[in-house]
């Protein structure tokens, strides 16, 4: 079977790596787009502290963290994954009693969580932290590094016979797909994305993460609501610029995993999906001589979470804003992260900012992600929001199972598109 992916990012990645595994003659199309959400992402894979009325959203999440320890044996290679744990803190340790009472209910089906405990002292764990705080330890909670992941999945499947190519992918009305260079890059290579954005007067402010309402059912992370009221149009710097003659790639499906392009790439269909980007920016600082390789991820209850990587390196991130398709750098998201940063490890002052990132993340307006067979020969997935790392490279088994004809490793009813 022949089958080509639209989109490279961990998806994408993910559902070529299944796919070669299977036996089937894929071809990866890479836009190059700027902004994808996988390049900037801080890989922390803790599901289980969110979506507690979202049967499922925490599905898809808890099954894609499930799926990682057996991807890494796989792979056989580092790809950053290693289970440092997880700190919940707060200022008064009664906020932390809902989150631990929603952690109770989920254990005995997510053993994988490990035994929730108490830290009395999370700067013995976390040294910049404020010596205020109280937390709670998830020992099962991992980070992962989202570049290594996607380009290790890609390696897989191009040493089974995969081939990636780069240009604009779209899709005629009757499925087909046709790859353009794109303006102003050479054959065969990604060009720059078509020019912001949104006319000035017209710019959404961004979404700051507020704290949550207390009670059982809040979840612990999700403050900022996956749904706002109206995706911006698809003209805010979606469209892409097409250039020269296309190229017809043959296919007898094809999957659709473009993040927050999506909508853009099945428009020819006749379908409009209401996938939206919501932007993230992150902070890359380095603590020079320190150990931060098995730090534990700080996950407040609002506000930026911190997670250290091996090079002395911590990341603070990351914004939540419905500014359309602006994958920049800003002075006001830079100034929230410093700012919620230093409240809650004030031993960062002087660490110094080595990086910045920043990705557009892909939201499906409904609801859920988006994931299913869009009409007989397209399958959709995208639309993991902030959880992209952590359901990525199970979102694309999904995906591959789907366009092979196979049962997919869990329902996907609640994820499914509307059909053309």
């Amino acid at each position: 079977m022949r089958v080509v992916v639209i989109g490279s990012g961990i998806v994408g990645a993910g559902a070529a790596y299944y796919l070669s595994g299977r036996g089937a003659d894929v071809t990866v199309v890479d836009g190059g787009y700027q902004g994808e959400a996988t390049q900037a992402g801080a890989g922390i894979v803790c599901p289980w502290v969110d979506h507690p009325e979202d049967d499922a959203w925490y599905r898809l999440t808890r099954e894609g963290a499930r799926h990682y320890p057996d991807l890494v044996e796989t792979l056989g290679e580092d790809i950053g994954y290693a289970e440092v744990g997880a700190l919940l803190v707060a200022e008064d340790p009664a906020d932390l009693e809902p989150v631990r009472a929603l952690l109770r209910r989920r254990y005995p089906e997510a053993p994988e969580m490990g035994h929730i405990t108490d830290v009395a002292a999370p700067a013995e764990l976390f040294p910049p932290l404020s010596d205020t705080l109280s937390a709670l330890l998830v020992p099962g909670a991992a980070r992962v590094d989202g570049c290594s992941v996607r380009d290790a999945l890609l390696a897989a499947a191009i040493a089974r016979g995969a081939e990636v190519r780069t240009g604009a992918a779209r899709l005629t009305p009757d499925g087909e797909v046709l790859v353009h260079a794109l303006a102003g890059a050479a054959p065969g290579e990604p060009s720059p994305p078509a020019a912001p954005l949104q006319p000035l007067g017209e710019r959404t402010p961004p979404t700051r993460q507020q704290p949550g309402v207390s009670g059982e059912t809040t979840s612990w992370r999700q403050a900022a609501p996956l749904t706002p009221s109206a995706p911006p149009p698809a003209t805010m710097g979606s469209a892409r610029r097409f250039a020269g003659e296309s190229t017809p790639l043959d296919a007898d499906m094809v999957i659709v995993a473009a993040g927050a392009w999506t909508g853009e790439v099945c428009r020819p269909l006749g379908v409009e999906l209401p996938v939206f980007p919501r932007r993230g920016q992150i902070l890359h600082v380095t603590l020079e001589g320190v150990d931060t390789a098995w730090w534990p991820i700080v996950l407040p209850s609002a506000g930026p979470y911190l997670l250290g990587f091996s090079d002395s390196r911590v990341l603070i991130g990351a914004t939540v804003e419905d500014v359309g398709f602006a994958p920049r750098v800003t002075m006001g998201g830079l100034d929230e992260l410093i700012e919620a940063g230093l409240r809650v490890a004030p031993g960062l002052f002087g660490a110094s900012v080595t990086e910045t990132r920043v990705g557009l993340r892909p939201v499906y307006a409904p609801g859920p992600a988006l994931i299913g067979r869009l009409t007989g020969r397209v399958v959709v997935a995208t639309g993991l929001s902030a959880y992209g790392l952590t359901a990525g490279p199970f979102t694309g088994r999904i995906a591959a199972a789907l366009a092979l004809g196979e049962e997919p490793p869990i329902d996907v009813t609640p994820y499914a598109p509307p059909r053309v």
